[in-house]
């Protein structure tokens, strides 16, 4: 137990030597450095899960996401034990706010980085199937698309096809009623269009002729129809519009298993409104909170620091860091004392020096001096 409460002591940023010497405020330190290891626990899943994607597929994902995941974890908590041991417990209310807000602000924006990530991993499901969605309204938009430029493009070509196709049908109908007129004729039935002669006579040979006309021309259509069929076929490979399928359940399943972090996000991001394009509220509520959530945990280790009240180790630390200060001050007096004093000790040397170089050289000058 020692061990870790050591370890949150570390994680809270205090000084732990002086911290000791106050059982009072052991708790309090105890609360805030957990809050700041586990703050940066959740940013090195995220952080882990966010690299993920972004390299999903490739062979190295996982290793990837698990250095990516360290590294920002361990970011987030230097910044988060940086932000809270910054705040001074000794000044007043409105300088320690002054001090908070910025940091306040900060641990905002860490903590909507960290809830985005998890936020991506708790709507996975809902997450699929609206990339599903946009992906299979995406391909059909696609070969909507496709299927207006061909139209435009071969209009006059499928307006004579579909005036063929419409002359087919008359001819087959036509067709059908003539054989049954002549049919009729054959065999002698009477009606305003039968002669009621029983037997292949005349009317019935002029019925059959006009049958055969009307079937040659009905496979000459057909023969148009089929030729233009093939042509429209070989017009749709060229175009790319044959190439072009709706996806199948299976390949949009694969499609969302590799969807990278931006698809997600705006998927994330459109979760929160309906097909009308209003706003479905607990989606958006459920995501808020947990976003929310994360924010106000971020915010909680500064949150805990400002509400908890001046105690003996803040003014233990005050009283150090003057110490420290004044003990500075003092070391600075002293090493300028001390380089005076080295350096009139040079001078004089110096001085000294000069002299007797001076007078050496005088002496010799005068042994040197020719007094005749």
């Amino acid at each position: 137990m020692k061990k870790i409460t050591d370890f949150f002591w570390f994680c809270s940023g205090a000084h732990v030597d002086t911290l000791r010497k106050y059982p009072t405020e052991h708790n309090k330190f105890f609360g805030i450095g957990a809050t700041i290891f586990f703050t940066a626990l959740f940013a090195t899943l995220s952080g882990g899960y966010a690299m993920y994607f972004v390299f999903s597929g490739s062979a190295g994902a996982i290793i990837f996401a698990i250095l990516f995941g360290i590294i920002w974890g361990l970011a987030i908590f230097n910044m988060d034990r940086y932000i809270v041991s910054s705040i001074s417990k000794t000044g007043t209310t409105n300088l320690q706010i002054m001090q908070a807000t910025p940091r306040i602000l900060l641990a905002i924006m860490i903590g909507l980085v960290i809830s985005r990530p998890l936020e991506l991993k708790i709507f996975d499901k809902e997450i699929r199937q609206k990339l599903k969605t946009s992906y299979l309204n995406g391909q059909r938009s696609k070969v909507d698309t496709l299927n207006k430029i061909f139209t435009k493009k071969y209009n006059l070509e499928l307006t004579k096809t579909g005036e063929l196709k419409a002359e087919k049908d008359s001819l087959e109908k036509d067709i059908k009623k003539s054989r049954y007129i002549l049919n009729q004729e054959v065999f002698g039935d009477k009606t305003n269009q039968t002669s009621g002669i029983n037997g292949y006579g005349t009317y019935a040979k002029q019925k059959e002729s006009l049958v055969l006309e009307k079937e040659k021309r009905l496979e000459q259509v057909r023969t148009d129809l089929a030729n233009m069929e093939t042509f429209f076929n070989r017009r749709k490979d060229l175009d790319g519009l044959s190439s072009e399928r709706m996806f199948s359940g299976k390949q949009l399943d694969s499609l969302s298993n590799v969807a990278g972090f931006a698809d997600r996000n705006w998927a994330l991001g459109q979760l929160s409104f309906k097909e009308d394009g209003t706003r479905d509220l607990d989606n958006y509520l459920a995501i808020s909170f947990i976003g929310f959530l994360f924010i106000l945990f971020e915010c909680l280790p500064v949150f805990v620091k400002l509400m908890s009240n001046k105690g003996p180790y803040d003014i233990a630390l005050a009283n150090r860091e003057d110490s420290s200060v004044y003990q500075s001050y003092k070391g600075k007096d002293y090493a300028i004392s001390v380089t005076d004093g080295i350096q009139e000790t040079r001078v004089d040397t110096e001085i000294d020096k000069q002299k007797h170089i001076i007078k050496r050289s005088s002496a010799r000058d005068i042994e040197k001096y020719n007094w005749d």
